[in-house]
């Protein structure tokens, strides 16, 4: 359960229901994305499908073992498909399947906090209108509306 932090809205005290692990979730997830070749390489393939050449250029100083068996590990996770592009030889091409492209989000507020933390707020993305970084704040689809607002804490 998060519970608002009375001082601070934008901070968020986690608590669990006590028959589950802490980190049971969180262990899971990073099993399956938790290395830095792995996320950069979901990173790029949010923009669509693309060949190992233009993973390996885009991924930069990923060594092409490392990079094959990334590649491996995300289709054997459900998070990625592998399309032959051609029999001889066999070269494929990669895309994000539904699941692995739910990461995007997870992507954004990973990149932005690091973006924040190094100093490097010009990559945060900001409000158009009056150029304040953005947020990423709890949505319920059911009521349509930011969960947080007007509620005391959100089950995980």
């Amino acid at each position: 359960m998060l519970h608002r932090n009375p001082a601070n809205l934008t901070t968020w005290n986690v608590m669990l229901p006590s028959d589950r692990a802490p980190d049971r979730a969180l262990d899971r997830a990073a099993s399956r994305v938790g290395d830095r070749w792995t996320l950069l390489l979901v990173a790029a393939l949010l923009d669509g499908p693309r060949r190992f050449g233009e993973l390996a250029e885009t991924v930069r100083s990923i060594a092409p073992n490392i990079l094959s068996a990334r590649l491996r590990q995300l289709e054997q996770h459900g998070l990625l498909v592998a399309t032959p592009y051609s029999r001889r030889p066999l070269r494929m091409t990669y895309q994000l399947t539904s699941e692995g492209a739910e990461l995007a989000g997870a992507l954004a507020q990973l990149s932005s906090w690091g973006a924040r933390h190094d100093g490097d707020d010009t990559s945060t993305p900001r409000h158009d209108a009056c150029g304040t970084p953005l947020e990423m704040r709890p949505w319920c689809p059911t009521c349509d509306r930011p969960v947080g607002v007007d509620d005391d804490q959100i089950w995980l």
